[in-house]
Parts: C-alpha cells; sequence; structure tokens
C-alpha cells in the first residue's frame, strides 16, 4: 500500500487478523533468559530467524537503547465480605489519600468491606464509568511506611502475580522471576513490558561497550493492553490510559538526534506521548512529572522519536500489531507474521522477540 493510501484507507480490525494456532502461544518462557527465537525484518526478502543473542549485531553503535523499568505488582488478592462471601479484588493504581482503583470479582455496593491478607479492609466507594471499584484501603498498623511505600510493601506481601488470560495456568515460583525484566524498578505495572524479559547483563553489557546507550521510561502496564478492539473501524476504538513517566538523562538522548529503539510498545507509547506533548508545549522538556497517555498509533501516524522497535509477536486484530503496523510499514508487517508463523515461533508475554526499523530509517546489515 502507498504511503499516500494509509492516511485515506479506512482500516477496520479485519486488515490485522491472521491465522494464529493455539499451540503457538507460549505458556512458559525459554529455558534461560536471552534464548527465544529473533526475527528481522529487512528492506527486502524473507525475514530473518536467528537467536535473541544475536539482537547485538543490529546495532551500530550510535543509537540509545529504551527500556521500560516499570515493576509488576502482585495484584491479584482474595479477601471476603463481612457476610463470608468470597471476593477477589485485581488491583489496578494507588488514587492517592489511601485510595486505590481495581476491578472486582463478587458482588459489591458501595459501603460493603473487603477484608483482606494481613488485616487490610477495603471499603468500596463507588465505581467509575468503566464498572472499576474506587476503594478506601487501610493497612494494618504493621506496615509503619508512609503512604505508597506501605502499599507496595503490603502488595509484595498479600498479593499473588497476575499472568496474561492467554496463559492457561496459575502462576508459579518460577514466574517471580521470569515474569519481571532484570531492570524492573518502579512498582506499578500490572502486566510486565514483555519485550524486555529477553534482556540479560550480558547483552546490555554488550550493546554499551560497542557505544549504544541505555536509557529508561516508566510506563505502568494496566490491564488495557490486552483489551480486544470491538469496533469494526478501528477509528471508533477508545484505547486505554497508561501512566508514564521520562527522567531528565532520557529526555536528554531523546534530543541528541541519535537513533532511538524502543524495547516494547510501551515504550514506544511513552515516548511519541511526550514528544507530541512537547511539540505542543516546550515546557515539557525538563518535567519529569508522571502523566497519562491514551495514545492509540495506527498507519499512517507521523512518527516524532522512535525509529526502531523490538518486540514480541501480538494478538491478532490488536492495538499492538496496529502500532507495529504503523511503523515498519503494514504489508511488510502482516507479511513477516505470516512468516513467523509458518517457523512456529512462540507468539505473546512468553514468546519470541522481532525486530523492525522505520523504512524511512536506516538498515541494519543483515545477519547471515
Amino acid at each position: 500500500m502507498r504511503e499516500r493510501d494509509l492516511l485515506t484507507h479506512q482500516w477496520t480490525t479485519a486488515d490485522f487478523d491472521f491465522t494464529l494456532p493455539d499451540d503457538l502461544i507460549a505458556q512458559r518462557p525459554s529455558a534461560r533468559r536471552g534464548q527465544s527465537r529473533l526475527m528481522s525484518l529487512q528492506p527486502k526478502g524473507a525475514p530473518l530467524f536467528n537467536s535473541f543473542e544475536d539482537i547485538i549485531h543490529h546495532f551500530k553503535g550510535d543509537e540509545v537503547l529504551i527500556l521500560n523499568d516499570t515493576r509488576v505488582v502482585p495484584a491479584r488478592l482474595f479477601g471476603r465480605k463481612s457476610s463470608g462471601g468470597r471476593v477477589e479484588v485485581f488491583f489496578l493504581e494507588s488514587l492517592g489519600d489511601d485510595r486505590i482503583l481495581a476491578m472486582t470479582r463478587g458482588r459489591l455496593k458501595p459501603g460493603d468491606e473487603v477484608h483482606l491478607p494481613l488485616e487490610a479492609t477495603a471499603t468500596l466507594l463507588e465505581r467509575d464509568e468503566y464498572g472499576r471499584g474506587v476503594f478506601t484501603l487501610a493497612l494494618s498498623s504493621s506496615f509503619k511506611e508512609e503512604g505508597i511505600t506501605a502499599l507496595w510493601t503490603w502488595l509484595e506481601e498479600a498479593g499473588h502475580l497476575p499472568l496474561p488470560p492467554y496463559i492457561q495456568r496459575e502462576a508459579d515460583e518460577a514466574d517471580q522471576e521470569r515474569y519481571q525484566t532484570i531492570f524492573a524498578k518502579s512498582p506499578g505495572a500490572v502486566a510486565a513490558p514483555t519485550a524486555g524479559l529477553h534482556f540479560t547483563e550480558d547483552i546490555l553489557e554488550t550493546l554499551q561497550q560497542r557505544g549504544v546507550s541505555i536509557a529508561y521510561v516508566t510506563l505502568h502496564v494496566g490491564p488495557g493492553t490486552f483489551l480486544p478492539v470491538k469496533s469494526e473501524r478501528i477509528e471508533e476504538h477508545i484505547m486505554h490510559s497508561e501512566r508514564y513517566s521520562i527522567p531528565l538523562t532520557t529526555q536528554e538522548l531523546m534530543r541528541s538526534g541519535r537513533p532511538l529503539v524502543a524495547v516494547g510498545t510501551t515504550v514506544v507509547r511513552a515516548l511519541e506521548s511526550f514528544a507530541l506533548l512537547a511539540s505542543e508545549d516546550s515546557k515539557a522538556w525538563g518535567d519529569t512529572a508522571q502523566r497519562s497517555t491514551e495514545i492509540f498509533i495506527t498507519p499512517g501516524y507521523q512518527w516524532q522519536m522512535v525509529d526502531g522497535l523490538i518486540t514480541n509477536f501480538h494478538l491478532p486484530q490488536s492495538t499492538l500489531l496496529m502500532l507495529v503496523s504503523a511503523l515498519a510499514g503494514y504489508e511488510r508487517v502482516m507479511m513477516s507474521y505470516q512468516a513467523a508463523v509458518r517457523e512456529s515461533l512462540r507468539f505473546y508475554s512468553y514468546g519470541d522477540a522481532s525486530v523492525f526499523w522505520r523504512p524511512q530509517g536506516r538498515w541494519t546489515a543483515s545477519i547471515k
């Protein structure tokens, strides 16, 4: 499809459909971190398939590799109402002032209390327009930290790790390590930034030795990342909101003119959202405040920052596949996904990885 046609084409969810066998949906990670397969899309010809450890050969040495340092919190909590009925509370985010936002399973009405592990109590105040509950959360006196620190400490002890809905099993001990990046630092996500799960200390160190700068953003991944697009025409889809912040050191590298390689669609959302904001208000540069983004990137999008993308393989008809198609070219991406299925690559959170570059940018040399 020609570039000018991207702006006028009426995109539908069917444009981003492909057949994905169930057995290609990864239920567990690779035997060791960094051992997944890697698909690279080149300017011409068929995609190439290597080990993820070969990712170092896709860098010339002047790039900036940007990672998401969010940390997955044990967001699933099991409790009981005063009447004895069971309730599952899925923590979403802190609203400040001892209030939290959560999804629930079990009948609750405003004023109901839920007794949670470690002598905590959550009281439902109201439900928002999406049916999510706003609760006040009272922790026991044993959590002596102030504010948000106490919340994270309590969740680490009381909660259970949330795995994505397409992983058909309960989380186990191995997931405590493997469903967390090695650079996870800022708690707040309820799903992992999964492209980052492939990276090891050795890979990052080798990239730095080649001259690549490593930088970070924080985007707390929400459950909306798994929501399907229900509208036929994609412009009618209402995008989920996620919270992000960008430190000054990363902002400086964003303005350096060097190629920016995003690790995961979460990093793309943070960088592009900030760039659009800064284009309207230059005072955004130098501001590290937490913001929210509802950016929806589809083919025809005018890129501001991102030159390359390392990402996992995404769901058919998903907003994430639409984003990848916007960056690397719709026809090339859909062709490469069909090749990935033929090669039996593993899909989704614990699956294999891909690397794409914008066609207008530069391409790395092919790896044989």
